[in-house]
């Protein structure tokens, strides 16, 4: 036995000393914890080759996340190199609200926010049924389905959509351009990623510039985000046309693709875990619990990342001004340290402090839209079809940053 459990560790070791982000094999894209516990047991501050840090410890991440007088969210140096000086992934992603630090970002941060009162977002409750009802009704009829394509990826592109007045009529590309957009900030990149990448900006750039024209010659009431955003309602340094089109274009990323992960990690996660199902199904007050849950338990967003602007020592280790660092926050939200028994999927866990939404003066603007839509997107179609089922595996995205599924195939009985 204790000559097994030597091997066993040498082998986390092995794998945490050897691992490379820009080099994961395809297993990883399966299921990257055991990786993520090798790291935290065995390198929690792990130096990659390139000489970035990779971070695992819930109590560093958490830290860091709440600390702006040693980490910079700002990503100019890095986005450079990876993208190129001045094209439109640089310029996208170096102007949006998550790679910023104040006074920028508080001043974009404060008009989303203040378009995403409470008021507001019970608001959107009617409507929101209303779409996931009918989506419902569509899965009915057919019988079988993607849970991904038929039901969990229709619902944050309308809402976001409704929240920024796009048409309906124009909402196809959206989620093409985002998953493109996002998909480059990877850790690993190809060339053809990266053109993909290049290419969706630039025509999601002309999509809100014609929106934003549109909406100048028709401002609309309090409700509508993007009308609010140009009329500046919070008093401050209006935002410049390219900080508007760049942030319109990272809201509608942003409320899309993390979103649809939730809702599609979530019922993947209920259908694999039947006892648990059943647990919610016999008490529906569970639902704020259980999305919080397959929150921590496959967060949609798997890495963050900061630039140590001040010297600072974490853990045991000493950092410089410009060491970059990846903050892992799948492997944070199932560290034994803060979770008890956190490989075990608990709809009722209490407490439940996750990082899915990262913490601090970067904790996510629209968490509040995203737990709406994932606790009635999951709530309702379980009660529609308490006898679904998954009719066969899913297929991952091959993807190390965003988790979530391309596909999820299900029938509703």
């Amino acid at each position: 036995m204790t000559g097994t459990a030597t091997v066993d560790e040498d082998s986390l070791r092995d794998l945490a000393l050897g691992f490379d982000p820009e080099q994961l094999p395809a297993a990883f894209f399966a299921d990257p914890y055991p990786t993520y516990r090798a790291l935290r047991e065995h390198a929690p501050v792990h130096r990659c080759p390139d000489g970035t840090l990779f971070l695992t410890r819930y109590a560093d991440l958490d830290a860091i996340y709440r600390d702006r007088g040693h980490f910079s969210s700002e990503k100019t140096s890095v986005f450079g190199p990876k993208f190129g000086p001045g094209s439109p992934l640089f310029q996208h992603h170096t102007t949006s609200l998550v790679f910023s630090d104040p006074p920028y970002h508080t001043r974009v941060r404060r008009q989303i926010v203040g378009a995403l009162s409470p008021s507001s977002i019970r608001a959107m409750a009617g409507g929101l049924a209303t779409l996931i009802d009918r989506l419902l009704a569509e899965l009915e009829r057919k019988g079988q389905f993607d849970l991904i394509e038929d039901f969990a990826a229709a619902i944050p592109v309308e809402v976001i959509g409704n929240l920024l007045g796009v048409p309906h009529s124009e909402r196809g590309p959206l989620r093409g351009w985002s998953l493109a957009i996002l998909g480059a900030l990877d850790p690993s990149l190809s060339a053809e990623q990266l053109a993909r990448g290049q290419q969706a900006v630039s025509e999601f750039l002309e999509f809100t510039r014609l929106l934003v024209r549109d909406r100048r010659a028709h401002l609309k009431g309090p409700d509508d985000l993007l009308s609010r955003l140009i009329r500046d309602e919070t008093g401050g340094e209006p935002l410049s046309e390219h900080e508007l089109l760049h942030n319109c274009i990272f809201l509608l990323n942003a409320g899309h693709e993390t979103t649809t992960n939730l809702i599609g990690n979530g019922l993947n996660l209920l259908l694999m875990h039947p006892e648990e199902r059943e647990r919610l199904a016999a008490n529906p007050a569970l639902i704020a619990s259980a999305v919080e849950e397959c929150l921590r338990f496959e967060s949609s967003n798997q890495f963050g990342n900061r630039m140590v602007s001040a010297p600072v020592v974490i853990g045991d280790i000493s950092l410089n001004p410009g060491t970059y660092l990846t903050l892992c926050i799948g492997a944070a939200n199932r560290d034994p340290a803060e979770f008890r028994d956190p490989e075990r999927f608990d709809v009722g866990r209490e407490p439940n402090r996750h990082l899915a939404f990262a913490a601090g003066g970067h904790a996510c603007a629209g968490m509040a839209v995203a737990r709406l839509e994932g606790q009635m997107a999951i709530a309702r179609i379980l009660e529609r079809f308490p006898n679904m089922r998954l009719t066969g595996a899913g297929v991952r995205a091959q993807r190390a940053r965003f988790r979530g599924f391309l596909t999820l195939p299900a029938a509703a009985c």
